[in-house]
């Protein structure tokens, strides 16, 4: 073998179908794109979902429902996470910091401690949320739990006051 006799493998190559070069070429007129039609025409290009006319399946079924835009996403963080992070690590003090530490919570996240699981240990917990059942079962062994303001950028930035209503006489 030598570089004068090499050969792709057998099947692997084709040439392409030359379009629009004259009447014996066997690909003139409509150059294999059929007659009429918006495939048949210059810069045709399909939109996206678009299913040839008939009413989009995104536009058929029904929409229902509400998306609340003041909606206020925590993450839970249940009593037997925090039982392992205190016999593991012996943090006695669970913050935010503590958590986003440990990979628990995120830089942004809002953290609500839930009630699953038990807890032995007395902690002091300063989170955004406890839930009821959690806070029962962590002040049940000792522990303290301080609620941090969801809005804490927001204080001591003073709120205008409303001036009373005027009161018009008739």
């Amino acid at each position: 073998m030598s570089l004068h006799n090499l050969k792709p493998a057998a099947g692997s190559t084709f040439t392409k179908k030359r379009l629009g070069r004259g009447e014996g070429s066997g690909s003139a007129g409509t150059a294999g794109r059929g007659h009429k039609g918006a495939k048949s025409r210059s810069g045709y290009s399909k939109k996206i979902g678009f299913e040839g006319g008939q009413m989009p399946l995104q536009r058929r079924v029904p929409k229902f429902g509400f998306t609340n835009p003041n909606r206020v996403e925590y993450r839970g963080i249940n009593l037997d996470t925090i039982q392992k992070l205190v016999e593991e690590k012996s943090v006695k003090l669970i913050t935010l910091d503590t958590l986003m530490a440990n990979g628990l919570a995120g830089k942004h996240d809002l953290v609500k401690i839930l009630g699953r699981g038990k807890i032995i240990s007395a902690v002091e917990v300063k989170v955004n949320k406890v839930s009821e059942s959690a806070k029962k079962a962590i002040e049940k062994v000792g522990g303290t739990i301080e609620i941090i303001s969801i809005h804490s950028e927001n204080e001591g930035v003073p709120v205008p006051k409303q001036s009373p209503e005027k009161v018009t006489k008739q």
